[in-house]
């Protein structure tokens, strides 16, 4: 497997990706995942080594200070640390389970490390419940630092962070 640059070329994969994983993730349009990638910080995919057009995994995040309207980038914002924002990481269903997700994380790690920020945050939903990702997030490193409900109350999310 090979992580590479998410480039627009992605995006209808990602869209297929983002929308499968539903509801751990929101729906998402392909514009709205374009204005995604546009305001992004870092934005990585996972392929195939002897197929790199296949999409299995991807991760976007932000940096600090981005023109991000999510409530929970707003969350890490008000902490005032210096942190990347993981706001989604997907991995396709038929790779799970296969290091993807692992590897998405130790290039977000790296790219933390190599800027010195403290942290690498995120979330994961608790309500509806999302036990594997709590669990693999735990594996690495990240703990609960909040909590909160978004989307006008429909989503309850766990605020996570893991320092570097």
């Amino acid at each position: 497997m090979l992580l590479r640059d998410l480039t627009a070329q992605d995006l209808a994969q990602v869209v297929l990706l983002n929308d499968a994983a539903h509801p751990a993730v929101p729906i998402t349009s392909i514009d709205e995942m374009a204005e995604l990638l546009r305001l992004a910080g870092f934005a990585s995919v996972a392929v195939d080594g002897a197929d790199e057009s296949t999409v299995l995994g991807f991760v976007i995040g932000m940096r600090p200070g981005a023109d991000y309207p999510s409530e929970n980038f707003r969350f890490f914002e008000g902490r005032g640390t210096d942190f990347l924002y993981v706001d989604r990481i997907v991995v396709s269903e038929a790779a799970r389970g296969s290091g993807i997700g692992r590897m998405l994380y130790d290039a977000v790690f790296t790219l933390a490390r190599t800027e010195g920020r403290a942290e690498v945050t995120c979330e994961v939903n608790v309500l509806p419940p999302n036990p594997g990702s709590l669990a693999f997030h735990a594996r690495l490193g990240f703990e609960r630092v909040g909590e909160q409900d978004t989307k006008g109350g429909a989503v309850r999310v766990a605020l996570l962070a893991a320092g570097l």
